[in-house]
C-alpha cells in the first residue's frame, strides 16, 4: 500500500514543504521546496502565496494527509501572531481539499529524526539526507518539512503497533 503526505514547516517568509511517499514501509521524498516571500511583500500577500503554492502541490501530488509543525512557544506576541497566520494559510489549503491534518511538536520532530530534541537545523538536514539516501542536502526549511513527514510516518507506525485486535467470543 502506498501512502503520500504533504509535510509543512510554516513561516511567513520561508515555508518549507515536502511531498513524501511511503510504500512497503520505505519512505522517499518525491518533491521539496521553500515558499520564499520577499521582505517587501505585505503580510497578506505572503499568506496568499503560502495558500496558493501549497494548494498547487496538493493538486499536483494528491497527498492523503498533511503533517505540519504545531504551535511553538515564542516570547514575542508579534512573532506568535505571524507564525500563526502562516500556519493558518497552510492549514486552510489542506482543509479546503479535505486532507486530514496531523500536528507534531518541533522537539518531537528533532527527536524522531536526529535522536535529540535540541538538534540544530544543520543536523536535521544531514539526517534527512542520510535517512532517505538523498543526493542533495535540502535547504533548512525544506529539511524541517521532510523531518515532519518522517515523524508522521514513524508516529503512524507506533499507533498501528498499539492497536490490539478484538477477538469475537
Amino acid at each position: 500500500m502506498k501512502e503520500t503526505i504533504l509535510a509543512v514547516d510554516p513561516s511567513l517568509r520561508g515555508t518549507g514543504f515536502a511531498i513524501l511517499e511511503r510504500q512497503a514501509g520505505k519512505p522517499r521524498c518525491l518533491h521539496f521546496g521553500v515558499i520564499k516571500n520577499s521582505p517587501r511583500l505585505l503580510h497578506s500577500g505572503c499568506l496568499v502565496a503560502i495558500h496558493e503554492q501549497l494548494g498547487d502541490a496538493i493538486a499536483r501530488f494528491s497527498p492523503e494527509a498533511m503533517a505540519i509543525e504545531s504551535v511553538i512557544y515564542v516570547q514575542s506576541y508579534p512573532t506568535a501572531i505571524t507564525l500563526g497566520s502562516a500556519r493558518g494559510a497552510a492549514l486552510l489549503a489542506a482543509a479546503q481539499r479535505g486532507l486530514p491534518i496531523h500536528e507534531y511538536a518541533p522537539r518531537r520532530v528533532k527527536q524522531a529524526v536526529v535522536g535529540r530534541g535540541g538538534a540544530q537545523k544543520a543536523q536535521v538536514a544531514f539526517m534527512v539526507r542520510a535517512l532517505l539516501g538523498m543526493t542533495v542536502t535540502p535547504p533548512p526549511d525544506a529539511a524541517d518539512a521532510i523531518a515532519i513527514g518522517l515523524t508522521h510516518f514513524q508516529s503512524a507506525d507506533a499507533a498501528s503497533r498499539r492497536k490490539v485486535p478484538l477477538e469475537r467470543i
